[in-house]
């Protein structure tokens, strides 16, 4: 997004510089060709491609995955989480501490109890708001195993600042402890 935006910036100011420098001279190129070809026609183009690019990047977040993806739901109230892993029975809901496995994509099905969260996971994912009443999908995928710090990114009430949790994604020993229900 960033590299479009540059490129198109840059040939704004181009043109702009080169009708400064055309100005007073009688040119063979009409005013209809620079507002319409070049003023309207060409940002329309560079700004369609950026949006179809984010589009396609927040398909890929949102998307709820494939048959073996894990789903966890993410359930957000004043000022705590609680994450319900369905992996198997003997694998209880965790307060605050988000269990995962490293390398495997997963589908977080974020709702709210009482007031609009944001669950948020800087190193690992977007933003994704907890809205009581409904359920938000969120795609997550940690490369590596390791401890991700997260946080509410909604203002949520006078406990909002210590409304944090902790992603813990295991490797592949680690999860299958997890699912086990072993702690580690």
């Amino acid at each position: 997004m960033l590299a479009g935006a540059t490129a198109l910036s840059l040939l704004v100011f181009g043109l702009l510089l080169l009708a400064f420098l055309r100005r007073g001279r009688e040119g063979r190129t009409s005013p209809t060709v620079w507002i319409g070809g070049l003023g309207v026609a060409m940002p329309i183009a560079v700004l369609l491609a950026l949006v179809g690019y984010a589009l396609m990047l927040g398909e890929r977040i949102v998307a709820p995955g494939v048959s073996g993806t894990v789903v966890i739901d993410a359930t957000g109230r004043q000022w705590s989480w609680e994450f319900s892993h369905r992996v198997g029975d003997g694998t209880p809901a965790t307060h605050n501490e988000l269990h995962l496995p490293a390398g495997r994509p997963v589908v977080l099905r974020i709702a709210a109890v009482d007031v609009i969260h944001s669950f948020w996971v800087p190193r690992l994912a977007g933003k994704m708001d907890a809205i009581p009443g409904h359920v938000n999908l969120l795609r997550i995928e940690a490369a590596q195993p390791g401890i991700y710090e997260g946080q509410c990114a909604e203002f949520c009430g006078s406990g909002h600042s210590g409304h944090l949790f902790r992603v813990i994604a295991h490797d592949e020993a680690g999860w299958v402890a997890f699912q086990r229900g072993e702690r580690q």
